[in-house]
């Protein structure tokens, strides 16, 4: 269009920082069996949203399998003004063949059990990055890794997930050779299995449950109490809508040689009882779910939640710079917007308490006018998240000058 003889003319200019845009990532990815749901409402292999707290979603998928017991633990967990979470649920065909079961949830690797949830975006409009397959992960052979923990951890980071997997619940050697078998950084381990009502018994019967749905239940309220941050653990947290574990579990906060203790030095978080009167309990009641690290084998990010609030800002960065691409052209007003909103989104991280500082950098041995040339930039951000308060060591002595204090008053008097 020509510009007026007389008149005016108006140019928007959009090159200036852009606003962090966040991505959720406490929606939770659950994959198990429902022989009795209906197939119009959650068809084999397809993943479907759903609220956790749903009743007409759980009765869809009815009280036999281990979805709908899974659905309702996770919401047992919840916290104040929560009243759901959000879930990927992706049944698949049951079996009464243990083998085939497991074999149905593991899927294909592309897209059928475990692998449909790499489908959960384009088709519900939520990615889940808190995953569980339960009732499936337990299972071990001496020689082999668990199929289904396998499958798990070749998705997760695809998804930028993690997921929480249920480990053998008969025995300190049994969990300890289930866990060589695991070297991922993104399986985070837990025993021992959950005790829970029966609710299709009018007996009241107590039967026995996988424990992982009531560890991500606690996720998701942890990283609600958070502002939807995932930079805090979920350790030292209450476990609700149990009525026991499994299996007795013995921990100290002091005694390092106790089992729970073992477990935990070996990357496995653990739920143990409250005991009123213990010294070394971690409460006078109740359950709690103690747990730090995932399996992976890197010191440098062991602890779950500094890896979760790595992806955290790794999404929010491919979520907010992607608006550059295609729109606007080199030039330094760019670049400069473009580390201003990295500092910008990382500062307000610091101040939250979620990471402890950061860099952001433009550096020229990284951009060469060849680059530029091509369109493409190199920049480079650091950031130090605040690890989790795990232990504290606490040092006991005498204190000579108080009886010297003493003696000095005395003779002064």
């Amino acid at each position: 269009m020509a510009t007026p003889t007389f008149g005016l003319t108006i140019q928007t200019i959009d090159n200036e920082i852009r606003p962090a845009v966040w991505s959720d990532l406490s929606v939770i990815g659950l994959v198990g069996t429902a022989p009795s749901a209906s197939a119009a409402a959650f068809p084999l292999n397809v993943p479907v949203l759903v609220n956790s707290s749903d009743a007409s979603a759980i009765t869809a998928l009815g009280n036999a399998g281990t979805l709908a017991d899974a659905l309702r633990m996770i919401t047992a967990q919840l916290g104040e003004f929560q009243s759901a979470a959000r879930c990927i649920v992706v049944r698949v065909a049951d079996d009464p063949d243990p083998d085939a079961a497991m074999a149905n949830v593991a899927g294909d690797g592309i897209s059928t059990g475990v692998a449909a949830l790499l489908e959960a975006g384009p088709l519900t409009g939520y990615t889940p990055r808190l995953l569980a397959a339960p009732g499936f992960t337990a299972q071990h052979d001496p020689e082999e890794a668990n199929v289904v923990v396998s499958a798990l951890a070749a998705v997760a980071p695809r998804l930028l997930a993690h997921a929480v997997v249920d480990g053998p619940s008969t025995s300190l050697a049994a969990v300890q050779a289930w866990r060589e078998t695991i070297n991922s950084d993104r399986i985070i381990p837990v025993v021992p299995g959950a005790r829970i009502l029966d609710v299709t018994s009018t007996a009241g019967a107590i039967i026995d449950a996988p424990m992982s749905p009531a560890i991500l239940g606690i996720a998701v309220r942890r990283d609600f109490e958070n502002g939807g941050r995932p930079f805090h653990s979920w350790a030292n947290q209450a476990v609700h809508g149990i009525v026991g574990i499994s299996r007795p579990l013995p921990f100290s906060l002091t005694d390092g040689t106790s089992e729970g203790q073992s477990l935990l030095a070996a990357n496995i978080g653990i739920v143990t009882r409250g005991e009123m009167g213990v010294d070394g309990g971690i409460a006078d009641g109740g359950f709690v779910y103690i747990g730090t690290d995932n399996a992976g084998d890197d010191d440098l990010w062991r602890f779950y939640n500094v890896m979760r609030g790595r992806d955290y800002i790794h999404l929010m960065s491919l979520k907010t710079l992607r608006t550059y691409l295609g729109r606007f052209n080199i030039t330094g007003q760019t670049i400069q917007a473009i580390l201003n909103t990295l500092n910008i989104a990382l500062r307000d991280l610091q101040s939250t308490g979620d990471i402890l500082g950061y860099q952001v950098q433009f550096l020229e041995d990284q951009n060469s006018p060849e680059d530029l040339r091509a369109g493409k930039i190199s920049v480079r951000f650091l950031a130090e998240e605040a690890p989790v308060l795990r232990r504290i060591d606490i040092q006991s002595g005498r204190y000579r000058a108080a009886l010297e204090s003493l003696i000095g008053d005395l003779a002064t008097a």
